[in-house]
């Protein structure tokens, strides 16, 4: 007879609960301004020497089509622009506008502070147990990834 587990006992099911509500915060936190969560991360994750779109998307973990239509967005909105490498012609970087520095900014600031009150709300030897996990979980999914 199979053994039933109830679903929060489901690892997958907890992490998938937490990223929903985090990920709903986060967009929350984002409309304030205008932005979405995908903008933001986009925003943190450009340098300030520009960077290759092609370098976004596994980055950010977002499928090409998806990271194309939010670089547009991006692009109408005025937080970033797009140039042609030096070097590599065939390379386009995206860089920041001075609006996509203070939207950086913003996105900073509330990663921030959601980060300054997990820390506040959870002790330092729980919270290094919850980084082990997690790199066992990374080493975990890559290995079935692999398979």
């Amino acid at each position: 007879m199979e053994k039933k587990v109830e679903k929060e006992y489901y690892m997958d099911f907890a992490i998938r609960h937490l990223w929903h509500k985090i990920s709903r915060m986060y967009n929350q936190k984002a409309n304030e301004y205008g932005l979405t969560i995908s903008i933001g991360f986009i925003l943190l994750n450009i340098d300030k020497e520009g960077t290759p779109s092609t370098q976004l998307g596994p980055k950010m973990g977002m499928e090409p089509t998806s990271l194309s239509r939010t670089l547009k967005t991006m692009e109408e909105k005025g937080l970033i622009f797009r140039k042609n490498d030096d070097v590599d012609k065939r390379k386009v970087l995206i860089f920041l506008t001075e609006e996509g520095i203070a939207g950086r900014r913003v996105a900073k600031d509330v990663v921030f502070n959601f980060n300054e009150a997990l820390t506040a709300n959870i002790p330092k030897g729980k919270l290094k147990t919850f980084y082990e996990v997690a790199e066992r979980l990374d080493k975990t999914l890559d290995n079935e990834l692999n398979n």
